[in-house]
């Protein structure tokens, strides 16, 4: 390694943060992790505490802090349904506020920043795969809005920054991803999915089950988002990252079931108000600025998610809200 960098990550003890924040301090990197600790757990990062390049901060991005850092990943805000419609007002603040908070501290201290924006930018898309050019089909009044809006908004405020600033700003979008540290009440297709099937529950499809997702396992992920982040040809984004291999709710379901060696059977409930019908990312655009794709096959990545979630004590961890889906 060339240059050991300070490197603050929001969202830092979270899914993907984590993940990040081993790769950071593996790499030898000075890594100060930000957390508020709503839906993410200790346990993610309890083997880093003893590292002398990490440090832990309890903190809200919607707060602002003052440090002295070379780059920030922003990755803070809850990222499932269960948890951002919780409390909506809160998940728009974090994603504006936090914004606000982050593109500051990078405008002051000179520092690189990323935005870990989202597919759900895209809506419910009538454009399929969908291209950084489709500008979207959002609704700005519905139960998903505080977290797609606030996304949205939060894309503008990086690239205001970046013109009026001359900030140094990355944006990816990152489409929906598993893998290890997926929190088991986190209320997302993959987690219920194995979590029911390891107890021969049964697994519940929303609809008809015909609505498709792109699973991307988190290391494919988290190679895309720090290509962006050490890109050094001025492309700033943004770029869609996520795996384009398109599966249907319920091909994932009956793929977790044989997986599992599961009894459980599969039963239908009504689909979620504004629900997007399918999710796939065109990666174009991530090939050719980033030299990036996707390597690991959906049936690899649940084969290693389902043994992590086989070895967790379950009573060690907390539901953040009390949502029927958990």
């Amino acid at each position: 390694m060339s240059q050991i960098k300070r490197i603050l990550v929001t969202g830092g003890a979270g899914f993907l943060g984590s993940h990040l924040c081993e790769r950071l301090v593996a790499a030898g990197h000075d890594v100060i992790c930000l957390d508020n600790f709503f839906t993410s757990q200790k346990q993610n990062i309890h083997h880093l505490l003893d590292a002398h390049n990490f440090e832990l901060i309890r903190h809200d991005v919607t707060e602002p802090i003052l440090l002295e850092v070379d780059e920030i990943y922003n990755l803070a805000c809850p990222a499932s349904p269960v948890h951002y419609q919780h409390n909506p007002i809160k998940t728009t603040k974090v994603s504006v506020s936090g914004a606000l908070n982050m593109l500051g501290l990078a405008k002051r201290v000179g520092a690189r920043i990323l935005q870990a924006s989202t597919s759900e930018v895209y809506g419910d898309p009538d454009i399929h795969p969908q291209p950084e050019g489709y500008r979207g089909n959002v609704s700005t009044t519905g139960p998903r809005a505080c977290y797609d809006e606030g996304k949205r908004c939060a894309e503008t405020l990086f690239f205001d920054y970046y013109r009026q600033h001359g900030v140094d700003i990355r944006v990816v979008r990152i489409f929906n991803t598993y893998g290890p540290r997926m929190h088991p009440y986190d209320g997302r297709v993959v987690s219920n999915f194995i979590l029911q099937a390891i107890a021969d529950e049964d697994i519940t499809l929303y609809g008809d089950g015909s609505q498709t997702r792109s699973f991307c396992y988190c290391q494919d992920l988290l190679d895309g988002v720090m290509a962006m982040m050490n890109n050094g040809d001025g492309f700033v984004g943004p770029v869609n990252i996520g795996n384009p291999g398109e599966f249907t709710i319920r091909q994932l379901a009956e793929m977790v079931v044989e997986l599992t060696g599961s009894k459980s059977k599969l039963v239908h409930l009504p689909l979620p108000e504004d629900d997007p019908t399918q999710r796939q990312p065109d990666i174009t655009l991530a090939k050719e600025k980033l030299g990036w794709q996707p390597k690991v096959a959906l049936r690899e990545g649940l084969e290693t998610t389902i043994a992590y979630f086989k070895s967790l004590d379950l009573s060690h961890y907390l539901k953040p809200t009390d949502h029927t889906l958990h």
